[in-house]
């Protein structure tokens, strides 16, 4: 694979961040994908929200798997850490660096493809054992690097570019992440800048595993009429759930809204998500009702996108393990062979 690196100098007049970091500094190489992709979108908005939130690039650790959207790593934040995993593997990969070293912060990117066919099981396991992780799903319904076959989440009917239905049924990303114990799950489309990087701020402040399903046309093979996952028909069928804005706890900040129009959602850091409603009835607390309500949409061929669900009182893996304060990559000989005392006491309590 070639990368194509962007020069390094920076015009004086860039706005930096209060890390001290412009909006250049966020970014990566020049991408190879397609013109028009909306993976591109995707890593577009990582940088924005990554920028927002004054985040130094070297506390992130970007993980992913292969394909397409695997890609996409190259694309953002140059200058933190990456590594590459065979197909499907990114989740594993992620939990063990993330037992090691729990001060980072953890991205990990894959696809349809990646994680729905080849790494359902990683998905289902590091989502349900609640890694402190954002993972997004960047989601097209296809095999682009391939030629465009379905991919496992390509909907029920939906034509391929020659034409051809699917007749396989779809897995539901959303779905398997609200079932599995996932405490904070949106979705969100690439053509939604607005909304998205909103969602990607809230998922980075969020403690626990927060899974994003972003649909992302392929401008290849699946962005045609009769394909569920095109731009127009997700802009023809988007549901929004809730009008979304991000709103970071270190400045107070006052506002002077309608009783009834909003829901704070507030983060154990201290920051908000600020939530317009658009249907009385629905509340992003309720696990079952965003089940059911993701079923009665589908049913009515509209794709929901908005924040879903959040759990405000979740833990993460670290939390459920009671590891200590120290990662464990800084924690030396005497703390990891503490004697034989100490052994006998841990064997002992499991008799």
């Amino acid at each position: 694979m070639t990368y194509i690196t962007k020069p390094k100098l920076h015009h004086p007049t860039l706005t930096c961040n209060a890390a001290g970091f412009t909006r250049r500094d966020y970014e990566g190489a020049v991408s190879t994908l397609c013109a028009g992709c909306g993976h591109d979108s995707i890593s577009a908005a990582i940088i924005q929200a990554c920028w927002e939130l004054d985040i130094e690039p070297h506390r992130v650790a970007k993980l992913s798997g292969i394909g397409c959207s695997s890609k996409t790593p190259t694309y953002f934040l140059g200058q933190s850490h990456g590594f590459n995993t065979v197909h499907g593997r990114m989740p594993s990969v992620l939990t063990g660096a993330n037992l090691a070293n729990k001060e980072l912060l953890y991205l990990g990117v894959s696809g349809d493809g990646d994680s729905a066919s080849i790494g359902i099981g990683q998905f289902v396991h590091a989502i349900r054992r609640g890694v402190n992780m954002v993972y997004i799903v960047e989601n097209n319904g296809v095999y682009g690097l391939t030629k465009g076959q379905f991919s496992a989440t390509a909907d029920l009917g939906s034509k391929s570019k020659k034409g051809v239905t699917n007749t396989d049924s779809p897995l539901d990303m959303i779905g398997l992440a609200l079932q599995l114990g996932a405490s904070f799950v949106a979705r969100g489309f690439s053509g939604d800048k607005p909304q998205l990087v909103p969602l990607i701020k809230a998922a980075i402040k969020h403690k626990g595993s927060a899974f994003l399903d972003v649909i992302s046309p392929c401008v290849a093979f699946n962005n045609h009429p009769g394909s569920t996952k095109s731009y127009d028909y997700v802009r023809e069928h988007n549901e929004a759930a809730n009008k979304l804005d991000f709103i970071d706890g270190r400045a107070e900040i006052t506002v002077d809204y309608a009783e009834g129009e909003l829901i704070d959602v507030t983060q154990h850091d201290g920051n908000v998500i600020r939530l317009r409603k658009l249907a009385a009835s629905y509340s992003p607390h309720d696990r079952v009702a965003a089940m059911n309500y993701l079923h009665e949409r589908s049913a009515k061929g509209e794709v929901v996108t908005g924040l879903l669900y959040v759990d405000e009182d979740s833990h993460d893996l670290h939390g459920h393990l009671n590891t200590v304060p120290t990662p464990f990559n800084r924690l030396g000989a005497k703390e990891l062979s503490p004697g034989s005392a100490t052994l006998e006491k841990i064997n002992a309590a499991l008799r």
